[in-house]
């Protein structure tokens, strides 16, 4: 089976939900998934869901515990490297079926990795490895060089109401 390039992005909410969603699906076909989830170091509930199926579903974080807001410090920057390098690992080994970049184009948008690196690993992957980059800020070539590419549009959110993230929904 082939694998192909997929992107999640656009300002609306449900982008990394959407790529979970297709983990799910893989873990029920028997797949062997790797996660690596770019800019996040602090607790999600999801996490608590994917341990239960760690035996086929490896996930790593390369991000401290606070957002970045601005310019990203060279710690920030050496945790995407050292996420580049695990995420080509399992692309490359052929022993993933699915590998997801969870946040790898706010890690391109922030430079934590450059796009010629993200292009570079696209062109390494194995050919029967499925690779999804989720994050809004999609630069145009990852989206050029994707074969298929969701844009989730924000309409209305209730955040703007002031309802912040909800364990179990949004974190």
């Amino acid at each position: 089976m082939r694998g192909y390039v997929q992107v999640y992005t656009g300002d609306g909410k449900g982008k990394t939900t959407a790529a979970l969603g297709l983990a799910l699906r893989a873990v029920g076909a028997g797949f062997k998934i790797f996660i690596g989830q770019f800019v996040k170091g602090m607790t999600y509930s999801e996490l608590d869901s994917l341990e239960r199926l760690s035996d086929q579903i490896t996930l790593r974080q390369y991000g401290r515990d606070v957002f970045i807001r601005n310019k990203p410090k060279p710690e920030d920057i050496e945790k995407a490297k050292v996420g580049l390098e695990e995420i080509r690992q399992a692309l490359t080994s052929g022993d993933y079926q699915l590998v997801i970049m969870d946040e790898g184009n706010i890690a391109t948008f922030y430079n934590l990795i450059s796009v010629d690196e993200l292009l570079t690993l696209i062109d390494q992957k194995h050919e029967t490895t499925e690779l999804v980059i989720t994050g809004r800020n999609a630069d145009p070539r990852i989206i050029e060089r994707a074969d298929l590419v969701t844009e989730m549009k924000e309409i209305k959110h209730y955040y703007k109401e002031g309802v912040n993230a909800r364990k179990g929904i949004e974190k």
